[in-house]
């Protein structure tokens, strides 16, 4: 049997620097994103009450404000609640991260350790 291989093309790679440790150490799972918004790849999640996740933000009082995963790809959950991947465990640069108002570097660091997730400083 004669088999011909064709090529083309499916897309393009950009790395967006996210990833700051060893890739084969990343774990993720499908988290679902409540709606009313529009989050972005790197975006430091939290977990509300209802086991839905959203931009974590130190003022809220659902649960969301503690910091509990990174998002892995971008996600528009503004009209309806969206399935998407994010990252339980791994290192990831803190100058790639999204983080929510009232937070800081200093103030996700050390919860997010504790659940596997390392921010590193990435030093140019």
């Amino acid at each position: 049997m004669n088999y011909k291989a064709t090529l083309k093309t499916e897309g393009t790679l950009s790395h967006d620097k996210l990833i700051a440790g060893n890739a084969h150490l990343l774990v993720s799972r499908k988290v679902t994103i409540k709606s009313g918004q529009n989050v972005v790849r790197g975006a430091v999640l939290g977990k509300d009450g209802d086991g839905k996740y959203l931009l974590s933000l130190s003022a809220s009082n659902d649960g969301s404000q503690t910091p509990d995963l990174i998002l892995a790809e971008d996600c528009d959950a503004t009209s309806a609640d969206k399935t998407a991947i994010a990252y339980a465990r791994g290192d990831f640069a803190i100058q790639a991260l999204t983080i929510g108002t009232g937070h800081t570097a200093a103030s996700i660091t050390e919860g997010l350790r504790a659940k596997g997730i390392t921010i590193i400083n990435i030093v140019a």
